[in-house]
């Protein structure tokens, strides 16, 4: 696809640092634009489509790393085919990107860790973006995953923070603004990126005479991403920035924004949405932010799931104030594309000019997730076509990437999947445990003699687990172990970390994890949901040691759950004290588990999860289900319940759950009928 004839835009993100308060004093007197166009009547009326990409996650082509094979259900190349329907549709339009848009693929680890690009090349999302004519994005947490100097170099952004030179040559990146209001420069206490830019949009609108006029709006892009990346990304960002507050920093800068004469403003928030108490270090402010007077729009990312959606039974998108049939957020238009490119956001925003300004239409506005995916006649799935201009531009990385992942490790005498770890299956998480206990117990026994003497336990989670279809599961292969299995198994560049907590703290760290289930009732009639969908897989931390038992008991409130807790055959006392590996995200505090972060820290590697299983895989040559697939720490307390207990995986899958023990799972349908192509199943909880 040729990019779009688009006019020139302001582009801050090309601007230094020093030029900016000069900047946008010349901002204020003047417009590229609108130069020689006559004024624009009252009355006049026009469209404007915003359309978001959101969690790209690298995912450029439809196609999965870590299966080695084509995968229709994702890709950036898919949505660029909704991307020029809905330009075909809407003639005014912008597009723009949502953030955690460079990690997430054994691409994104090929073009980082093992073939870095040199300061002339395009990262291949970004060559990609760039060709869609994309006219503004925003940072997710992710983005900052593999350090500032890379962030700097494939944004083409310059950085001026403690360890980097800010006058070294701009490298090659993206080809459009990208805005950042709430991360500073602990340096030189100004923001990382540029805070907000106003883009002259050249529009087609309709006078009241019903003849066309052209017209210049000036839309105002504010980006924010969570505060929490300080701690998730400790070791890259510590002493380097500091984070504000979403709503701090939207106060501070969408009024200079509307002061410089943005028509509109629209917020480019990497995160979603949560009806807690607001704290400036929240992670989904997306609720607090739509109440920020001036705000006109917002593009919504982070959590991964499609806004608005009526079906929906996310809590978040219940809340007071939410609409998520018609797409609003308090009154304000909002957005989620969902992830991986499954969807385009796309909000028509009707504006009339009155009392010569822009003055948005709610009425009139509309708000789509529109997914690549629609159901044929036969159930059966189809996805829109692959925009053929993509593929080609990538495929030196795209071959490259799959050479890089066929790297041989070891073997495996068994399957190891995650389609049955809500249920008891450690078979994808235990090889993880076991890796992490020997790396922690290993650095202990030679750095931290004060330690030696505690137990080394190691905690890790489901990673993939469904929440984008059948394909998002771990599924390694009986057989040879290549890097990609390696990816498949943990699949975030997570560094490791120790942590120290006594029973009492391993019990409660248990509870938390034991959210990811709903609470039961015994003497309900009605199918029961056990997997709640609000808490995220990779958020059920999991112990598979052989020395370590305990039970779920769901019938029971959250955080009343754990049961018979016992290491070694004996009751943990509250006061006994353990080390657990688990890493960086959850020791710095990362989803919110009592009593897990800085403070109970006692070792930051320098090693990520990956490399540490990668490493363990290569020593023990072959993993054997008996000693890396079968230790169930957990298991369900027994309950006899009236009705049946459901919850949803791949289908054709009971085999599987068979080989991991599971006998007390049945498959009631092969189409749960939600339209993720998911089956669904039942357990027998009184047979644990």
């Amino acid at each position: 696809m040729a990019r779009p004839n688009t006019l020139p835009y302001i582009k801050m993100s090309f601007l230094r640092r020093s030029s900016l308060p000069l900047f946008l004093t010349a901002l204020a007197g003047c417009s590229t634009l609108d130069a020689g166009l006559p004024a624009v009547p009252d009355g006049t009326r026009a469209t404007l489509a915003l359309l978001e990409t959101s969690d790209l996650h690298a995912n450029v082509l439809s196609y999965d790393y870590y299966k080695l094979a084509p995968d229709a259900s994702l890709g950036l190349e898919r949505t660029a085919t909704l991307i020029r329907q809905a330009r075909a549709e809407f003639p005014n339009s912008m597009l723009l990107d949502n953030g955690d848009t460079i990690q997430g693929t054994a691409l994104a680890d090929y073009q980082a860790l093992a073939a870095p690009l040199s300061c002339g090349e395009t990262l291949a999302v970004y060559k990609a973006l760039n060709l869609l004519g994309v006219e503004g994005g925003g940072l997710g947490n992710h983005d900052f995953n593999y350090g500032l100097p890379y962030l700097s170099q494939v944004t083409g952004a310059r950085f001026d923070v403690d360890g980097l030179d800010p006058g070294a040559p701009r490298c090659a990146g993206a080809a459009f603004p990208l805005v950042l209001a709430n991360i500073y420069s602990s340096k030189t206490k100004q923001p990382l990126f540029q805070p907000y830019t106003i883009i002259d949009k050249r529009i087609s609108a309709t006078g009241t005479d019903g003849k066309p006029v052209q017209a210049v709006l000036k839309v105002g892009l504010i980006g924010f991403t969570p505060p929490g990346i300080l701690g998730w990304d400790k070791r890259w960002l510590e002493g380097r920035v500091y984070a504000e507050g979403v709503r701090e920093s939207a106060l501070k800068y969408v009024p200079q924004m509307r002061a410089l004469g943005a028509d509109i403003v629209v917020a480019i928030l990497h995160g979603g949405l949560d009806g807690a108490p607001y704290t400036p270090q929240m992670e989904n402010a997306g609720l607090y932010l739509a109440q920020v007077p001036g705000i006109d729009a917002m593009l919504l990312g982070h959590a991964h799931e499609a806004f608005p959606n009526a079906a929906s039974t996310s809590a978040p998108f219940s809340l007071p104030g939410v609409d998520k049939v018609k797409g609003t957020v308090h009154g304000v238009p909002a957005v989620m594309a969902s992830l991986w490119g499954k969807h385009l956001g796309v909000i028509g925003l009707h504006l009339q000019r009155e009392g010569q300004r822009w003055v948005l239409d709610k009425a009139s506005t509309t708000v789509e997730a529109r997914s690549t995916a629609s159901a044929a006649n036969t159930g059966a799935k189809r996805y829109v076509e692959p925009d053929p201009a993509i593929a080609p531009l990538v495929a030196a990385e795209h071959a490259a990437t799959i050479r890089y992942v066929q790297t041989p490790l070891g073997t495996t005498d068994f399957p190891m999947t995650s389609y049955f770890a809500d249920v008891g299956d450690v078979s994808a998480v235990q090889a993880v445990n076991e890796a992490q206990a020997a790396y922690l117990a290993g650095y202990v026994r030679a750095n931290l003699p004060q330690y030696a003497q505690l137990p080394v336990l190691s905690v890790s989670a489901p990673f993939k687990s469904g929440a984008a279809g059948p394909g998002d599961y771990t599924d390694v292969k009986l057989g040879a172990i290549a890097l990609n299995n390696a990816a498949d198994l943990y699949l975030y560049p997570n560094t490791l970390s120790g942590v120290k907590v006594d029973g009492a703290g391993l019990k409660a760290w248990l509870e938390k994890a034991a959210s990811r289930f709903n609470t039961i009732d015994p003497d309900k009639a009605a199918p029961q949901e056990l997997v709640n969908p609000g808490f995220a897989g990779y958020n059920f931390d999991m112990l598979s040691s052989p020395d370590v038992s305990y039970r779920i008991d769901v019938t029971q409130p959250q955080g009343s759950r754990i049961q018979g807790l016992s290491y070694k055959g004996k009751p943990v006392q509250p006061g006994q004290e353990f080390l657990v590996a688990t890493n960086n995200y959850r020791a710095s505090g990362g989803g919110s588990f009592p009593g897990v972060d800085a403070r109970s820290t006692i070792f930051s590697a320098p090693d990520a999860n990956r490399d540490v299983l990668i490493a363990y895989i290569q020593r023990t040559k072959t993993l054997l289900r008996a000693t890396h697939g079968a230790a169930r720490s957990w298991r369900f307390a027994a309950v006899r319940t009236k009705g049946p207990v459901v919850f949803h995986s791949a289908p054709g899958k009971l085999e599987l759950a068979r080989a991991a023990g599971l006998d007390n799972i049945t498959q009631l349908q092969a189409d749960d009928g939600a339209g993720k192509g998911l089956a669904l199943y039942g357990i027998d909880l009184s047979r644990p």
